[in-house]
């Protein structure tokens, strides 16, 4: 795959989350009963950066988890030599019981992916409310799904995809549209 455009650059997506963190607390008047939790891999990073944008912003601190979704996929795709799934475990730091889940995740596509994180919520608590984050909407959904905070939309055809590199695990800042 060929790179077509860079959507975001470093600075973009630092002003995209800043956008978002500010939304977030309009939307829940305030963090006091929100918990963002991030789903693996990328989303986990950049709910780490919400949380720090939010702190600045409030001067108060938000309990940030992890979500690993691999059981709840219906596409199983990364598995062991051996057929199994590869897992590598949620690390959720507070109940969500009755909790404002505010899930993040770095794009949204089909839905399949946020259904999966809904569907490993649920099963670990019952929060009073979920809400969706994420930093690229490219459209073409499958399931009836839609976030409350983007960072971008980004129409794309099917047969292109959105890379989303961040500097935690890819060195640098980017998104960018691929194309085959």
């Amino acid at each position: 795959m060929t790179e077509k455009a860079i959507v975001l650059d470093e600075q973009a997506i630092r002003r995209a989350l800043t956008r978002i963190a500010h939304e977030i607390i309009e939307k829940n008047k305030g963090i006091e009963n929100c918990v963002l939790i991030g789903i693996r891999t990328r989303g986990i990073y950049l709910a780490n950066r919400l949380a720090e944008r939010i702190s600045e912003i409030e001067g108060k601190e938000i309990k940030v988890g992890e979500l690993d979704i691999t059981l709840y996929r219906d596409d199983l795709s990364k598995t062991t030599a051996d057929g199994n799934p590869i897992v590598n475990g949620s690390d959720i730091p507070v109940e969500i019981d009755q909790k404002t889940v505010i899930l993040v995740d770095d794009v949204l596509y089909t839905g399949r992916t946020v259904r999966a994180g809904m569907d490993a919520l649920v099963d670990m608590g019952r929060p009073s409310q979920i809400q969706l984050a994420v930093l690229i909407d490219r459209g073409h959904r499958e399931l009836p799904i839609r976030a409350d905070f983007v960072g971008k939309n980004v129409p794309t055809s099917q047969t292109e995809k959105i890379s989303v590199s961040l500097i935690e695990v890819d060195h640098e800042d980017q998104v960018s549209i691929l194309e085959k």
